[in-house]
């Protein structure tokens, strides 16, 4: 970004033909990590919430979470500084690229031109951007539907509990999906009071519905509009003989910058645990934020692996449950501490 803004402002480059390429690749680079650094995000919410919920932490190990990061700056070296170096997206333009050039400014060391064939360009866009906008698509479809799933079992179980039996409450049985051991089996009656009327109820689950939506639209809604204009383009130009005017190259790429700019504070407005991270980061691994976002991270991923509701078993998580759950010893207990709902809005 400092050189593109510096080519911008002076209109000329002033770095060489050498460093042109080097410019132009840790472009490519950087850009495709920062896409593919979101699909792994999606990736990973995809697997905690809709695949293997409740083995999350056992299955998503340190080195795993390396081998994915590892590919997010792998695979961008393999599609930018490899064939520019070597030209191969060059190959079959030769004669395009030196007219632009001489019409830029006549000289290599003047102008940094940067031209696709038609095969790098679709392999590229592919890679970068296609392949990981539609799995993330997947990914937070997914999730939406799962959110929304809980959502409604959380409604069905509310409703079973706010028409108690010969006036009695209903009775919750919470087992333990860490232990075998009976005596972690708990059998609650949660009073009376603490059930919501039904009207709060539908209102609540609406509440949680809108903010899904809406995280989930924010999310996907910048990464599209500010990326797909770039792609887009990248493709279509090799084949109406590279007539796109340069201006607006120049603005679809800004417009990709600004969206790699925005994505640090969306993610840590939208989700607490990055809010958590990012400070851990900021102030040099301060362990205090780390037992923070450790210690409410583990309250959020134990869940009883069933529930049942006057003899009627269901399986739900306990991180979407109006009440909160904590473990002891591997023991899931029930506290009437009200949930803030947040669960769903930080997918």
């Amino acid at each position: 970004m400092p050189f593109a803004a510096i080519e911008l402002t002076t209109g000329e480059w002033l770095y060489g033909e050498i460093f042109c390429l080097v410019r132009t690749s840790l472009d490519v680079l950087l850009t495709t990590a920062s896409i593919l650094h979101l699909c792994c995000i999606a990736l990973d919410r995809y697997y905690a919430i809709c695949c293997q919920p409740l083995v999350y932490r056992h299955k998503m190990t340190p080195v795993r979470v390396a081998v994915m990061l590892s590919g997010c700056w792998l695979i961008p070296t393999f599609i930018s500084f490899l064939p520019i170096m070597q030209s191969w997206n060059a190959i079959g333009i030769e004669d395009i690229i030196a007219e632009r050039r001489a019409l830029a400014g006549g000289a290599n060391d003047t102008s940094c031109v940067f031209l696709v064939n038609w095969p790098y360009a679709i392999i590229c866009s592919a890679v970068a951007f296609y392949v990981p906008l539609a799995l993330m698509i997947l990914a937070y479809q997914r999730i939406y539907v799962t959110a929304m799933s809980h959502v409604r079992q959380i409604e069905t179980l509310q409703r079973a509990g706010s028409a108690p039996v010969f006036g009695t409450a209903p009775i919750v049985t919470v087992r333990s999906s860490t232990s075998s051991d009976p005596m972690d089996h708990y059998r609650l009656r949660p009073p009376q009071s603490a059930l919501p009327e039904h009207g709060h109820m539908i209102n609540s689950r609406m509440r949680i519905e809108t903010k899904a939506a809406k995280t989930l639209a924010v999310i996907m809604g910048c990464f599209c509009l500010c990326w797909a204009p770039f792609f887009i383009t990248n493709i279509v130009d090799p084949f109406i003989h590279y007539s796109v005017p340069w201006q607006l190259w120049t603005a679809w790429l800004w417009l990709g910058y600004i969206n790699s700019g925005l994505n640090p504070f969306l993610y840590a407005f939208l989700n607490r645990a990055f809010r958590r991270a990012f400070l851990v980061i900021l102030c040099c691994g301060d362990e205090r934020y780390a037992r923070q976002g450790s210690h409410s991270y583990g309250h959020t991923n134990r869940a009883c692996s069933a529930v049942s509701v006057n003899g009627t078993s269901m399986a739900l998580r306990l991180s979407f449950l109006p009440n909160r759950s904590y473990s002891d010893n591997g023991r899931t207990i029930l506290a009437n501490e009200p949930e803030s709902q947040e669960s769903l809005g930080t997918l």
